[in-house]
């Protein structure tokens, strides 16, 4: 019986791949702090979520709904909730899905021990990355408004949660400034 377990095992070792990282799946969307979800990113507090479109739509979602003509789109964005003036700033980063292809590696080591020549060498690894949207918010006196303590961070939420369903759903973006207009 022991024999049996070590063999499936090792069967199961041999011929899977084995996460090295693994990119968060994010359903809705997560407040963290940016340092902590990838460390090349300011430690501010901010609304993630899966971008499952093509790189630059965000950028074309902001200009066509903010009528920003592409002059500073990202960058503190003003926008009004509650007669309250806010400043939104976006960022995009890819986060990867990292494996190592065991039986790739197993084969290879056989093979080179036997005086042959490696055939899976560049085949070890695979990646998947997903892309991320990260939005920060700050109101006039530069406070990170997604923080927990800020007076207004639900509602700035709720606001951030609409917007990233309208982006997700709109497919044309100047459908944008004729819903603005009406």
């Amino acid at each position: 019986m022991k024999n049996h377990l070590v063999i499936f095992v090792l069967a199961l070792l041999i011929s899977s791949c084995i996460p090295v990282k693994i990119a968060p799946d994010i359903e809705n969307y997560k407040i963290v702090v940016a340092k902590k979800f990838k460390r090349k990113l300011p430690k501010t507090t901010s609304f993630v979520f899966n971008d499952p479109k093509d790189d630059g739509a965000f950028y074309d979602y902001l200009n066509a709904k903010f009528d920003l003509k592409h002059i500073d789109v990202g960058a503190n964005i003003p926008f009004k909730l509650h007669n309250k003036t806010y400043y939104l700033s976006y960022s995009e980063t890819e986060r990867e899905t990292k494996t190592v292809n065991l039986p790739f590696v197993i084969i290879d080591a056989k093979r080179e021990s036997s005086g042959n020549s490696k055939l899976f060498e560049d085949n070890y690894t695979a990646r998947k990355g997903k892309w991320y949207i990260l939005l920060t918010v700050y109101d006039d006196n530069l406070k990170n408004c997604l923080k927990p303590e800020y007076s207004n961070s639900n509602k700035v939420i709720t606001h951030l949660e609409a917007l990233r369903k309208e982006y997700l759903r709109t497919q044309n973006y100047l459908e944008l400034q004729f819903k603005k207009k009406s």
